[in-house]
């Protein structure tokens, strides 16, 4: 007994030795109601860059955790790199769980999930420790095409501060976009698996070439034999880690990096 308590003690001990920065809950004012958040700050009074973090239809947050483990992984990695990260709760600040399967969604991409962008770049023009001229946008899937609503020349801001620096999109459904002959008002990187068979990286082709001479740098990345979510450490049940998917998950690293310091 001695000894489980021991090795107990020790699994705790290490378990909070390896505990990243918890995040700080903020409500940001919206036209009707409040958009709840969670906001990784680096230490200092910077101004530091920040990015807006837009979750998938699982949501972004859990019963047991304010931030799902694949968000919290991009959220540390980001914040390690000197950027604010805030993470807008699209769902959950309307009382809705994963809306993934879901036959009508309330939280539409184009409209709500628009809105809480628009109100999570308000509220952090508004905090001094944020550089202005340097808040990027980062989705997932349901958040990504939201992105690309977002950063239309349509959805431009009627404020006079600067715009998003950048935008990075993994796997959004493209599909709408690509028939409406989308564009982008600010540099936007597609990033998306040859195989993913959620998303379509055809479509997503399509509207990242039919973007050009009427846009803003616009670039699609097509990662050789990965998949819808791709970029999630552990999705799969397989035995052994897919190489091809764990090739695409470190280039989109580099790519993500790269991509905010240009």
């Amino acid at each position: 007994m001695r000894l489980r308590l021991t090795a107990l003690f020790l699994t705790l001990l290490m378990s909070a030795a390896h505990a990243g920065p918890a995040p700080q809950p903020v409500e940001i004012p919206l036209a009707s109601g409040v958009l709840h958040a969670q906001l990784y700050k680096p230490e200092g009074a910077g101004p530091f860059p920040a990015v807006i973090a837009l979750h998938g239809c699982g949501g972004l947050s859990s019963h047991s955790d304010p931030v799902l483990p694949r968000y919290r992984d991009w959220a540390e990695r980001l914040l390690k790199a000197g950027n604010a990260v805030l993470l807008p709760d699209s769902y959950g600040s309307r009382e809705l769980g994963p809306q993934c399967r879901v036959k009508e969604m309330h939280v539409k991409a184009r409209r709500e999930r628009v809105a809480d962008i628009a109100a999570a770049r308000a509220w952090l023009m508004q905090q001094p420790f944020v550089a202005q001229d340097r808040v990027s946008l980062i989705g997932w899937a349901n958040g990504a095409s939201a992105l690309l609503w977002a950063v239309r020349p349509q959805s431009a801001g009627r404020d006079h501060g600067p715009d998003f620096r950048a935008a990075i999109a993994f796997y959004p459904d493209c599909r709408i976009s690509a028939g409406l002959g989308w564009s982008t008002r600010v540099p936007t990187l597609v990033l998306i698996g040859a195989d993913d068979e959620v998303s379509s990286p055809p479509a997503c082709r399509q509207m990242v070439e039919g973007a050009r001479g009427r846009s803003a740098l616009a670039r699609i990345v097509v990662y050789p034999g990965a998949d819808h979510d791709f970029d999630r450490a552990g999705t799969h049940a397989a035995a052994a880690p897919d190489p091809l998917e764990a090739e695409a998950r470190a280039a989109s690293e580099k790519d993500v990096a790269q991509w905010l310091a240009r």
